[in-house]
């Protein structure tokens, strides 16, 4: 029960026990032997029994099991029983009826937690790198969100897809794992550094306690395979020489109850010699000073992501999630253990321009500032120096102011220093304007000028440069005719 109590699944108390080679008794039920104590390997079928037996709590109940004939086999007397979870419903219940293992409100506890294991609740952590997996809730419709697992198990998302599974309607919102782990693991941490040496002093505290239980184990087995032994010894002595038969039988349990007691003492030797040893004053202070930095611990290889997982679950009864519609922002309401609730908020990065609240007003303040003659670049301080921020990178640089440009239409399909710098009518024109009359695309019209096949020059307005075609629109013409047919032959 103690073991449950720090591992809180029975796949944990029976890993514990294969590890530490300790077995469970049992009593014979029949044959000669019938009374005596067996002791047999751990599984999970008796320590599943033995934490939900109310005997343990020193209870009486009769009525646990209900047999359903529907559910009985041929032959099978014992078959159909079905077990009842709910107190409530058994037929008998007194407490208190001898003394106790554990208290009443441990083994309800112990329920619970066993309840909560299962695959259709929060339970333990199951792995996988996300570190809320199982305590996440819609903050929409308030059902819990599952985790999905793309990209080879490299990338994790929270999604509420019940509607859409269950009645083919609409997905209520989905959003991406690793933000939210790594806002929820700031805040965890920042609720774990007060109190990060005491726990520390207590989980020393908790090795030399549980060291010394499982040295008590083993003296009580080595204690009970000596006696084994020295029974043995003293039947053999007792019996009478002429009685050869029984002497030879009595011989062989010696010697087998000999045998069984050097082996459990080279057990015992082999699990002393893996012990770690005690720590030193010099390493509880080493402890101390290493929790004075409890994002180092937390980050540290030797930290599993199980053991993030099960410090979140510790500290968190459920984290609430509400995105707003599409966009980046995001409300998360932590639900601590004890019943503190707090709020903060989040924004996640998003795939499109268009998810970002005030993409409208952003849009219009770009079409402004060209507008008024802005390069891409100036525009690109001016969105920062704002506030705005893209989908997924940390400011807006030229390219991205760019591309919405061209995107959104913004520039309205040629650039508006077109009519506003210097040049000379019918034998200069800007890059758009001469794509169109060769009937290209600008990129197209401008390698053509890398290649000489075009002439031109750079005309600057303000801190902006403009390449200009210097060539007549009969020019333009001839080379549409001589150039383009080669080009596509080249291309073809």
């Amino acid at each position: 029960f103690d073991v449950f109590e720090r591992r809180r699944s029975i796949r944990g108390v029976l890993t514990y026990l294969v590890d530490h080679d300790i077995q469970l008794p049992d009593r014979v039920r029949s044959g000669p032997h019938k009374g005596e104590v067996r002791w047999n390997r751990p599984n999970h079928a008796t320590l599943g029994d033995m934490l939900r037996h109310p005997a343990y709590a020193g209870a009486y109940v009769y009525g646990r099991r209900r047999m359903e004939r529907r559910s009985q086999l041929p032959g099978k007397p014992h078959s159909g029983r079905r077990f009842i979870r709910a107190p409530e419903q058994w037929a008998v219940l007194r407490r208190d009826c001898w003394p106790a293992y554990i208290d009443w409100a441990t083994y309800a506890g112990n329920q619970e937690q066993m309840a909560a294991n299962r695959a259709k609740h929060d339970g333990i952590p199951r792995g996988g790198p996300a570190l809320l997996g199982g305590l996440v809730r819609c903050g929409r419709c308030g059902r819990r969100m599952t985790l999905a697992y793309h990209d080879n198990g490299r990338e994790a998302r929270y999604q509420c897809c019940l509607e859409a599974v269950t009645f083919g309607g609409l997905r209520c919102q989905s959003l991406s794992a690793q933000p939210v782990d790594g806002r929820v693991a700031v805040l965890i941490l920042a609720a774990l550094a007060p109190s990060a040496v005491e726990v520390s002093l207590q989980l020393a505290e908790d090795v030399e306690l549980e060291r010394a239980e499982r040295r008590r184990h083993w003296t009580q087995r080595l204690e009970r395979a000596g006696y084994e032994a020295a029974l043995a010894r003293r039947r053999y002595e007792a019996v009478d020489p002429g009685m050869r038969l029984v002497a030879r039988t009595l011989e062989r349990d010696w010697e087998a109850a000999l045998a069984a007691e050097q082996a459990l003492q080279a057990d015992h030797a082999r699990e002393l010699a893996h012990e770690p040893p005690r720590l030193r004053p010099a390493e509880l202070d080493a402890i101390r000073r290493l929790t004075e930095d409890v994002p180092a611990l937390w980050h540290a290889p030797t930290t599993t992501q199980h053991d993030r997982q099960a410090i979140a679950r510790l500290m968190l009864e459920q984290v609430t999630v509400r995105v707003d519609g599409s966009s980046e922002h995001v409300e998360i309401a932590c639900h601590w253990a004890g019943g503190t609730q707090t709020h903060h908020a989040l924004v996640r990065p998003v795939r499109r321009f268009e998810q970002l609240r005030g993409s409208d007003q952003m849009l219009a303040t770009i079409r402004d500032l060209r507008g008024q003659g802005c390069s891409a670049a100036a525009i690109a301080e001016q969105l920062n120096a704002a506030g705005w921020r893209p989908p997924k990178r940390a400011s807006f640089n030229a390219s991205m102011v760019q591309r919405l440009v061209f995107r959104h239409g913004l520039g309205g399909g040629r650039p508006i220093w077109s009519s506003n710098v210097a040049r000379e009518p019918g034998s200069e024109w800007t890059l758009h304007e001469a794509a169109d009359r060769l009937g290209v695309h600008r990129h197209t019209a401008y390698r053509w000028l890398q290649q000489g096949c075009l002439r031109g020059r750079v005309a600057t307005r303000g801190k902006q440069r403009i390449w200009l075609v210097q060539m007549s629109g009969d020019e333009l013409d001839q080379v549409r005719a001589a150039v383009l047919p080669s080009d596509h032959k080249n291309r073809t």
